[in-house]
């Protein structure tokens, strides 16, 4: 009877481990389930855009809203993401708007407004470094760079970084980004190219030359001698009149 009771206790003390240790188990697998899952990849870096670039860098909203009427904006997205082409934009800030005389951009038409935008933008991509060793003027996207339309030149002393336009001094004040493709340089003033804000007259049409005198009209020089001859020939004719009343009346007068 002893040994039946001590083997129903071994019986329930086993059935309870077992109990235990299973219930256990449950409560630690959802804890271990997480370090088991294999490590998610990295999401794929999305298209590089400058106006998010220059909106996560702030103090460029003018700039960015000018991009985006233009459309220059959407054309950089498409080069920069579907070619290998480099871009290098020189990005005015706010300040530098404001700084501008009241009403210059709302006095700008479409066109001169893509221009001005285009004038920030070189399509190619220029490191810090390349600055010292570029040919100027340099070519911007707003197109001739010619004296008089849209020359933009880099000079460098030091480490600072010069930009003229012919109506702008200014200097590169920070690097905003870069990756090998895109920079984009923070400039303290808006870059005025002459062709928009102080364009040259046209040149006056070169005159109509006059038509050449037919070969058989007579020159100055030929028309005087023949007046000459003409005056000459008049006063021998006179003399001979004389002459001959002269010769008449003196015969008359021997009769």
């Amino acid at each position: 009877m002893m040994m039946m009771i001590m083997k129903q206790h071994h019986l329930v003390f086993t059935l309870s481990f077992l109990l235990l240790f299973f219930l256990h188990c449950s409560a630690q697998a959802p804890a271990l389930a997480p370090a088991l899952a294999p490590a998610l990849a990295p999401a794929p870096p999305g298209p590089t855009n400058v106006t998010k670039i220059l909106e996560k860098a702030s103090q460029f909203s003018t700039f960015i809203r000018l991009m985006k009427a233009t459309e220059v904006a959407d054309q950089l997205l498409g080069q920069l993401n579907n070619t290998n082409n480099g871009i290098t934009i020189f990005a005015p800030t706010d300040n530098a708007f404001s700084s501008m005389k009241s009403g210059t951009l709302n006095a700008l038409n479409d066109e001169q407004q893509v221009e001005l935008v285009q004038f920030h933008i070189v399509p190619t991509y220029l490191s810090s470094s390349t600055f010292q060793t570029v040919s100027n003027p340099l070519r911007t996207q707003a197109g001739d760079s010619g004296d008089g339309k849209f020359p933009l030149n880099v000079t460098t002393s030091g480490n600072t970084v010069n930009i003229t336009t012919g109506l702008t001094n200014t200097s590169v004040s920070g690097t905003i980004y870069t990756d090998g493709q895109l920079a984009i340089y923070q400039v303290d003033q808006v870059l005025q190219p002459l062709q928009v804000f102080d364009p040259r007259p046209p040149a006056p049409a070169p005159a109509p030359s006059k038509s050449k005198k037919k070969a058989v009209a007579d020159s100055p020089d030929d028309t005087s001698a023949d007046n000459s001859k003409a005056v000459s020939l008049h006063m021998i004719t006179m003399q001979n009149v004389v002459s001959f009343g002269v010769s008449a009346t003196v015969i008359a007068l021997c009769l």
